[in-house]
């Protein structure tokens, strides 16, 4: 229950964020290179350039600079989709009705791109050691539905899922994998970069990334081919000939030069930005210790890179809280606490928190879908007449966890404060 007499300041004067840009200066140079030589559109030095270094970095054959990195996992699933079963008829997906394994723990923009190709999202249950994609439900998913040929899989919050276990559950069932590596530019698994693991690729240069173009994104892959076509279809897949001719669908993702600018200048800092979002986490770390909670689990072998730092309670130290769609009430309880009463002190000392992302199993669109744990299915496993249930794992997580102010421009003494602020939720 939050104690004010616990802790000795006001709000903080400067709002401490959840995650912002931080731009060098760099920026502006690229920027002004694309106005100087008025190449403001699709095409240009800043776009080459972004394309060459996000794939040196990424340890992979080629990039393809696109809009958003939600564009980039369209065209991720569309590649697969076409590479499993053939070029769909217009106005179809390449999906269409295909059962799909996906991250249930994630942001939703992870699977809508399945849908966008008529694809079914079947969720995969979390694991409490990564807060990532469960290997053992994904063996236990393949056992359910053998047919399946895709999965997309994602880092949580820039900390490395089992990728290189998921990888080799994926070669054994003929399937293939899709990396949404969005959250976890320059994060590693035994020394090879997220985003180098899967069949395809996708990482985000949103505003809140580990480094910024304000907007955009890059596929990457090993093939030269699919990187053409990507491109291709970024671009209205518009055929060779002097007037505009179209054999197949196509769409406006490509990157902007401007936005390539911003970019280009990010890329030379992202190490410096992982070393200042780790001190922030490893801050809250040793300040949080005897709390009864535990921060973003780290897989051995695996470098994060500190995107957003998160806790999760003790299941014995939550108070009672509740929620619906929209809503959160929680009881007050000396010596315990939950997200929601964190989250609202957070905000009344001018300091921005979030909720651990909700399972897209509990999204009111996909209540319906099947989700599957280390048990098998998730649904249908209670019974009126007869005792027991199935663990739900991310349910649990989502219940009990929340996310960290874990902008790189924190100050020691804005972290000490928020420390400060949670223990005071605990008194």
């Amino acid at each position: 229950m939050f104690s004010p007499e616990k802790i000795a300041f006001k709000p903080f004067t400067q709002k401490a964020f959840l995650a912002t840009p931080t731009m060098h200066g760099e920026e502006l140079d690229y920027i002004r290179l694309a106005y100087d030589t008025n190449w403001m559109s699709t095409v240009g030095e800043n776009i080459n350039e972004v394309e060459r270094i996000a794939a040196e970095k990424a340890e992979v054959g080629y990039a393809v600079g696109l809009a958003c990195c939600t564009a980039a996992l369209h065209l991720c699933v569309k590649l697969a989709g076409e590479r499993l079963y053939g070029k769909p008829a217009i106005s179809h997906g390449a999906l269409e009705g295909r059962r799909v394994f996906c991250s249930d723990m994630t942001f939703d923009a992870t699977l809508n791109p399945v849908v966008y190709e008529g694809g079914i999202p079947v969720f995969i249950d979390t694991e409490a050691d990564s807060w990532n994609m469960d290997p053992v439900a994904l063996e236990q998913a393949f056992t359910l539905y053998p047919e399946v040929k895709l999965v997309v899989m994602a880092h949580l919050y820039g900390f490395p899922a089992k990728v290189d276990e998921i990888k080799r559950i994926c070669e054994a069932h003929g399937a293939l994998l899709i990396e949404d590596a969005a959250e976890a530019m320059g994060a590693t698994v035994n020394g090879k970069q997220c985003g180098s693991f899967g069949d395809y690729a996708a990482i985000s240069y949103n505003g809140n990334k580990i480094i910024t173009g304000s907007a955009g994104g890059c596929l990457l892959t090993n093939s030269l081919e699919d990187a053409n076509r990507a491109r291709k279809w970024a671009t209205q897949a518009r055929e060779n000939a002097a007037w505009y001719q179209h054999e197949e669908v196509g769409y406006n993702y490509r990157m902007s030069n401007v936005v390539a600018g911003v970019v280009r200048g990010q890329y030379p800092h992202l190490e410096e930005h992982i070393a200042q979002k780790k001190a922030v986490y490893e801050r809250y770390c040793e300040g949080l210790r005897d709390l009864p909670v535990t921060m973003n689990p780290i897989v051995d072998g695996t470098e994060p890179n500190y995107w957003l730092s998160a806790l999760i309670i003790d299941e014995d130290a939550m108070c009672a809280q509740l929620r619906d769609d929209s809503r959160a009430l929680y009881y007050p309880k000396a010596g315990k606490s939950c997200p929601t009463e964190i989250l609202e002190v957070l905000a009344k000392y001018n300091a921005e928190g979030r909720p651990i992302w909700k399972p897209m199993h509990m999204q009111p669109m996909y209540r319906l879908h099947e989700c599957i744990g280390r048990e098998g299915s998730l649904r249908c496993r209670t019974n009126a007449y007869i005792a027991g249930g199935v663990p739900d794992v991310g349910a649990d997580i989502f219940q009990r966890g929340l996310c960290l102010p874990s902008d790189n421009k924190l100050t020691e003494e804005q972290v000490d404060g928020i420390i400060a602020l949670i223990h005071a939720c605990f008194a």
